[in-house]
């Protein structure tokens, strides 16, 4: 037990083994964030100012917004503070909070992501009943469902790494903290705290990303029974913004933690973490805006009676 607790603090390597990198990486890093901001507060403020956007495919998307904010929010400005700094350290027990609000984050949005499918679903094989089966009491349900497994799922998760014993190097290859750098890190005999955590995140990767396979290859089989192309096209938009969505962020995200800790690269792995925790989150708002006729013609509408509000 006492070995648990000779570790108080960990140093952040993050990009200092490429000290050249550090200013542009700042610059850039520090610009996708204010970007990615922006972009998901816009959404999520669109979505909820304009009654032509209540609708449940614009709820889960303003959710998912809520989501990505949380989650650049939980990581980048430290690393941020780390680019400039010298002194990288960060608390135990800071170091445990930052995994379980990434943990917590990146799980609520597998299954919010599996939620949207289920929508696309709905309104893609069953447009007729669309409305009542997909009806308010439902969407609340899977949001709240999705927030809540993040949050509950994740305790376990956190805790099998934190109860690990850590009591010789304390720097944490990584600019924030993960689950990969910190198992090799973990002193004692590791392997059945790794096999659980490996196990824990199998299956909360598995389990939504099933739930989406299983709603598209019923959405493709659809498609392809609609005898005109316009009508294939048509109902094809409709999903090609989410289908984008997902496959950078569980491409990314599977291949870090989906793998052993025998296959672990540090530098690569912090290349790959900058794709799903900056770049994904930035890219999510110019996704959904550009391929949505709805929330661009409600942003100007947002837009346009705010300046005539502020004119008044």
């Amino acid at each position: 037990m006492e070995a648990k607790n000779q570790t108080t603090e960990f140093v952040m390597v993050g990009f200092a083994t490429h000290p050249e990198l550090q200013n542009l990486l700042f610059v850039v890093t520090f610009i996708m964030y204010m970007v990615s901001l922006m972009g998901n507060i816009l959404i999520s403020a669109t979505v909820w100012l304009d009654p032509a956007l209540h609708t449940p495919m614009y709820y889960f998307i303003s959710n998912l917004s809520l989501v990505d904010i949380c989650y650049t929010t939980v990581t980048i400005p430290k690393m941020l503070e780390n680019l400039l700094s010298q002194d990288r350290t960060i608390s135990f027990t800071g170091c445990a909070a930052q995994l379980y609000f990434l943990l917590s984050l990146g799980t609520t949005e597998c299954f919010l992501l599996a939620a949207m499918a289920y929508d696309r679903v709905l309104a893609i094989c069953n447009p007729l009943r669309y409305v009542v089966l997909m009806n308010k009491s439902l969407c609340v349900q899977l949001v709240a469902g999705s927030w809540v497994s993040g949050l509950l799922l994740s305790l376990g998760q956190t805790s099998l790494v934190f109860t690990l014993p850590f009591c010789g190097d304390n720097r944490i290859n990584h600019f924030f903290c993960d689950i990969p750098p910190l198992l090799t890190l973990a002193c004692g005999v590791t392997a059945m705290n790794e096999i659980a955590v490996f196990v824990a995140g199998m299956l909360i990767t598995l389990i939504p990303s099933l739930l989406i396979l299983g709603s598209y290859i019923h959405i493709i089989s659809t498609i392809l029974k609609i005898t005109s192309a316009h009508g294939r096209h048509k109902a094809f938009s409709t999903c090609s913004s989410h289908l984008i969505v997902i496959t950078l962020f569980y491409g990314s995200a599977s291949a870090i933690y989906l793998r052993p800790r025998s296959s672990y690269t540090p530098e690569s792995d912090k290349f790959l973490a900058l794709l799903y925790s900056v770049v994904t989150p930035t890219l999510n708002p110019i996704i959904y805006s550009l391929r949505s006729n709805d929330i661009n013609r409600a942003l100007r509408r947002v837009i346009t009676s705010n300046i005539f509000l502020f004119k008044m």
